[in-house]
């Protein structure tokens, strides 16, 4: 199962802005509410994996993952 995050969307004049709660700063802006949702996929993926790279760098080898539910 994947995990589930909470977009925060609204739309400010003519555009449509939003953020995800669980991340700092993935938020994204754009024209239409369908472009946002999907800017803010993409950008919540990327920060995923770059948060991902980031820790595995750090930790160097000999690492152990594990899952954590909260």
């Amino acid at each position: 199962m994947q995990p589930a995050y909470t977009a925060v969307i609204k739309q400010d004049g003519e555009w449509w802005i939003g953020w995800i709660e669980e991340v700092p700063g993935v938020n994204c802006q754009e024209r239409t509410r369908e472009e946002l949702v999907e800017s803010l996929r993409v950008s919540l993926g990327e920060a995923i994996a770059f948060n991902r790279e980031e820790a595995r760098n750090a930790a160097g080898t000999d690492f152990e993952e594990l899952s954590i539910a909260v």
